[in-house]
């Protein structure tokens, strides 16, 4: 898959599953990487922004497979962040399919 179109979607597929439960980052990487192809680099500075903006906070849990592992849970800035960036997505998609499929007629 084209890198710009995995930029441009891995900020919103990242929100969405630390919506969905929480999550460390290696597990984020794992469950992105069954539908697209990224590198475990991309996801761990976007965390750090998200987690810096306040949409994330994190909390450690021991984990038996190492040291303990770092755990992202969306605040509740981060849920109003979603929402923000879903209706976004869906009005970018709405105007892709219609250039797709209808042309630039209205």
């Amino acid at each position: 898959m084209n890198i710009q179109f995995k930029k441009g979607v891995l900020n919103l597929c990242v929100v969405a599953l630390v919506d969905q439960k929480d999550r460390y980052g290696y597990e984020l990487v794992q469950a992105i990487s069954t539908q697209i192809e990224i590198s475990e680099g991309s996801v761990y500075p976007l965390l750090r922004r998200l987690t810096s903006e306040g949409y994330f906070e994190t909390y450690l849990v021991e984990s038996t497979e190492g040291p303990p592992r770092k755990y992202y849970r969306i605040t509740p800035e981060g849920k109003d962040y979603l929402q923000k960036q879903l209706g976004e997505w869906e009005h970018f998609m709405e105007g892709v399919q219609n250039l797709l499929y209808k042309g630039d007629s209205k």
